[in-house]
């Protein structure tokens, strides 16, 4: 479809869905310009919150040229991956006050930059959680009573534990056949197949595969150690934020940061060394991707809902995020219902009159 002629320095046709194109190579840290630069540290937050596995340079770039297309072409009209990614852009916008005027008076070599800056804040985020949750999450598991003999170093095979725990829900870890096709790599598992460590107590009930679904112990573990201190892991946190969420006003839990969390636990119990988002033992990409795919979908909504709110629950108790829903046959429920039926026969009359 044509496009809006402009003055404008962004390239004239969109390129492939940043979000499924991967992190962009680095910037050179070297430079001054960029050690000090916010947006570096506020591209930590959004990577962990957001969107981590993403091209921000091409974020921006087809963001701002659809912005123009969108002044023809409503955003109904562009694809699904078009709209996702669009919405992801619309939240870096509004996070960052005064990022769109930067990125439309900028050239297209001040666009590439800026996201270039995210990046790496995302990128750092990401690299840096690996190192501490990989060995936290071992010590977690550990204190199960299930001591992990040798101690997992970062090239070693999978342990018998953390091999249980990544076992596609489903199947049978103790099954000797299914044990070893899954030790050995000759089954291999999609990204998709979530493995049974997202559950509640580690079980899958398949006649209600929502049952139990990203409420593990593990998980919660890992939330509090990268958002709001390591030492809130075994012990309630004094305040409603702390550490990355307070820096960041953070004071609820996102569905990206669970699908963030799940995929650093899951990298973390794996026997791979680096993070490598087309990686086929652990196929990251395909996970976070399943997830995020999952909690926003519409359809969803209902069991979401309830899923943030234990969450918040979990992690930020004192919020109002964290308030349960009225029960629906309590007492309470009963006398609001009654009190809003008096109202709309109230409204009624005054309309008829």
């Amino acid at each position: 479809m044509a496009t809006k002629d402009t003055t404008s320095n962004i390239p004239s046709k969109r390129g492939s869905s940043a979000l499924r194109m991967g992190p962009r190579k680095s910037i050179d840290s070297t430079a001054d310009s960029s050690t000090s630069d916010p947006l570096i540290s506020h591209g930590r937050h959004f990577g962990r919150t957001v969107f981590t596995l993403c091209n921000y340079p091409s974020l921006l770039t087809n963001g701002i040229l659809r912005l123009e297309q969108m002044e023809e072409t409503p955003l109904e009209d562009f694809s699904a991956d078009e709209r996702r990614e669009h919405h992801v852009f619309e939240q870096l916008l509004d996070s960052y006050p005064g990022l769109l005027e930067r990125l439309k008076n900028g050239s297209e070599e001040e666009i590439l930059y800026v996201g270039e800056l995210i990046g790496k804040g995302a990128a750092g985020a990401r690299g840096d959680d690996m190192k501490t949750l990989k060995s936290a999450v071992l010590d977690w598991i550990s204190l199960k009573g299930d001591t992990i003999q040798p101690r997992l170093h970062r090239n070693s095979k999978i342990d018998r534990l953390t091999g249980s725990l990544l076992c596609p829900a489903g199947m049978d870890w103790n099954d000797p056949e299914t044990k070893e096709n899954l030790r050995s790599g000759e089954m291999l598992v999609c990204g998709d197949q979530w493995p049974v460590f997202l559950y509640t107590q580690y079980t899958y009930n398949p006649d209600d595969p929502w049952c139990g679904l990203l409420r593990s112990r593990l998980l919660v573990c890992a939330y509090k150690h990268v958002f709001t201190s390591p030492s809130s892991v075994e012990k309630e946190p004094k305040a409603t934020r702390s550490r990355n969420a307070r820096l960041h006003s953070m004071s609820c839990v996102t569905i990206a940061s669970i699908s963030y969390i799940a995929t650093q636990v899951q990298f973390a119990l794996s026997s791979s060394s680096v993070f490598s988002r087309t990686d086929m033992t652990t196929d990251s990409e395909t996970f976070y991707h399943s997830l995020l795919d999952l909690l926003e979908d519409p359809e969803e909504c209902k069991e979401v809902d309830e899923l943030l709110t234990w969450w918040n629950q979990q992690v930020f108790p004192t919020s109002s995020a964290a308030k349960q829903p009225i029960s629906t046959n309590s007492a309470l429920s009963k006398i609001r219902q009654k009190r809003l039926a008096v109202k709309r026969t109230l409204n009624m009359d005054v309309v008829s009159s």
